[in-house]
This record gives structure tokens, C-alpha cells and sequence, in this order.
């Protein structure tokens, strides 16, 4: 059957009923309720089979395609949307009201640019929360890092996103915000990799703060042993050098980082005293005569 023929099937189904009824109600009331009966018939078809056939194909896809929880519910708030205004439709054109459907159109095409016009800032939201979705720079229960700010992500809508901060302040920020800016996710991979400094003294031996560092990192079981724990020297300090330890973690969140960096430390530093491996400060060193002014002044300074 052609698609000519099964619309002029569907655009007569209100006349086909009129027909029927003609004769008990008269011409008018046969008529309306010709209108109705196909306006009701055909809206309950087509959204019936949105719910029993597209949405569950949906549901299927989504899962298929390993989408989040949180981005399937939004989607299929929109695909319902979608059902009701594809029944919409087709039930105004079966009881032979297109002039009605197309003002409708018309009315929701106009009332779409003003509030378009209106809206900007939360379609720009909207847009970024489906790149969100879609390019996955982060998913709830990630830590995140972006301008000055960081934490632990809670919820993603097209809207918003919410993270909370490691000082349990719940930050709701627009998702054009996230996605014009620079995301750092430090738990993207099962890898981290940790970048510890430790100074010792000019006098130190560099060897044996070196093999400390080393022998502390494979005796931690949090410290992954391939890529193996690396040392380098990287600073020469006004009173220091720094030994830089790059050793990685696997699965990791910002407690494992800030427990395992902790522990690290505490083992080296306990180390270095058993060796008598010095973890010098700054100091100044002042020469030359003070005049009175300047020992007020330095009194002053210290006082405040």
C-alpha cells in the first residue's frame, strides 16, 4: 500500500465513523463524534506503540552503548516528550484537523524563538550537558578539577552539574562553565601518578636519600611496582635539594591519593632521621651593622 493511500485512509477515518453514526444522531453530532472517536483512537495507537515498542528499543540502545543511569533518565523524559507530541499529531490529522495542527505549529514555532531568545544562557547549559553526556569528560563519584576549584562530582543533569567539595560545600555549577573550561580528572584512568618532593641537605649523600625514597615506595602496597618507583633531581635550592619521587596508585579517588601521599612521606621522613638525612628550612643569614632605625624597624616587623 502506498504512503499516498494510507494517509487518505487515516485523514477518512473520522468521515468512516461519521457515516456509521449518521443515521442515529444526525449529520453534526455524527461528525463530532466521528472527530473524537478518531482523535482518540489514533492518539492511543501511535502512543501505545511508543511505549511498548520505541521506548523499551531505546532503553536497549542506551545500555547497549554503556550509558550512564543519570543520561538514561533525562533521555527518556525527552523520548516520551516526543511520543506524546508524535500522537499528538498524527490524532488531530486522523480527526481531520490539519488547519488546527498547523496553527498549533505555527504557535509553537513562534513561542519557541521568544523563549529561545529569552533563554540563551540556559540553552547554552542545556547544549553543554548533552556534551556531557556524550563525550563523558567525567561521570559521577570522579574527582574533578577545574580554575580554582575542585571536589567530587554528585549528580550531571542538562543543567547542572554538582560537585562536592573536599570541604563538604556543595558547589552547583552550569555545565558551559565545564565545558569551556580546561577539565582536570585526575581518576579518568586506573592510574595516577604521584609526584612526591623531598629536600635534604647540601652535605647529604644523594645515593642513599635516593635509595631510602626508593626502598619506601616498593615496600608500600598501595604503590604500584610496574611503572616502578623513579627518583630525579630536580631542584638546587637556596638551602636544599629536592628529590622528586614519581610513583604511581591504581583506582584512584582523592582519599587514596591524600591517604597513600601521607603515609609515603611519614615512612621516608622517619627514614631519613634513622639516617641522619636532614630536612632543612629556609633560613636568612644577616650581616652588617643595624642602625637604630633599622632594629625598630625589624622589632616593628615582628611585632606584626
Amino acid at each position: 500500500m502506498s504512503g499516498a493511500g494510507l494517509t487518505l485512509q487515516v485523514n477518512g477515518l473520522d468521515g468512516v465513523i461519521a457515516r456509521l453514526f449518521e443515521g442515529f444522531l444526525g449529520e453534526a453530532s455524527a461528525a463530532l463524534l466521528g472527530k473524537t472517536v478518531a482523535f482518540v483512537v489514533a492518539f492511543a495507537v501511535v502512543y501505545l506503540v511508543g511505549k511498548v515498542v520505541l521506548l523499551p528499543f531505546l532503553s536497549r540502545m542506551m545500555h547497549r552503548r554503556g550509558l550512564e543511569p543519570h543520561a538514561r533518565r533525562p533521555l527518556r523524559r525527552i523520548a516520551s516528550v516526543i511520543v506524546v507530541f508524535a500522537a499528538l499529531t498524527v490524532a488531530l490529522t486522523a480527526a481531520g484537523l490539519p488547519n488546527f495542527l498547523q496553527s498549533v505549529a505555527t504557535i509553537a514555532a513562534a513561542a519557541t524563538l521568544a523563549i529561545g531568545l529569552a533563554m540563551q544562557d540556559v540553552l547554552q547549559n542545556f547544549v553543554a550537558g548533552v556534551f556531557i553526556f556524550t563525550d563523558k569528560p567525567f561521570r559521577i563519584g570522579d574527582w574533578i578539577e577545574w580554575e580554582d576549584n575542585s571536589g567530587i562530582v554528585e549528580d550531571i543533569s542538562f543543567r547542572v552539574t554538582r560537585v562536592r567539595t573536599f570541604d563538604n560545600e556543595l558547589l552547583t555549577v552550569p555545565n558551559s562553565q565545564l565545558t569551556d573550561d580546561v577539565i582536570k580528572n585526575p581518576v579518568a584512568k586506573d592510574k595516577l601518578r604521584l609526584q612526591v618532593p623531598f629536600g635534604i641537605g647540601y652535605d647529604d649523600d644523594i645515593d642513599a636519600a635516593t635509595e631510602i625514597i626508593v626502598e619506601e615506595a616498593e615496600a608500600d602496597s598501595d604503590i604500584l611496582d610496574d611503572p616502578a618507583p623513579s627518583v630525579r633531581l630536580t631542584e638546587l635550592g637556596d638551602s636544599s635539594v629536592t628529590l622528586t619521587s614519581r610513583v604511581w596508585i591504581s583506582n584512584p579517588s582523592r582519599s587514596d591519593f591524600v591517604k597513600t601521599r601521607a603515609k609515603y612521606v611519614q615512612r621516608v621522613k622517619e627514614r631519613f632521621d634513622e639516617a641522619g638525612i636532614d630536612i632543612p628550612y629556609p633560613n636568612r643569614t644577616l650581616s652588617g651593622d643595624l642602625t637604630i632605625a633599622d632594629s625598630d624597624s625589624l622589632r616593628a616587623s615582628a611585632d606584626d
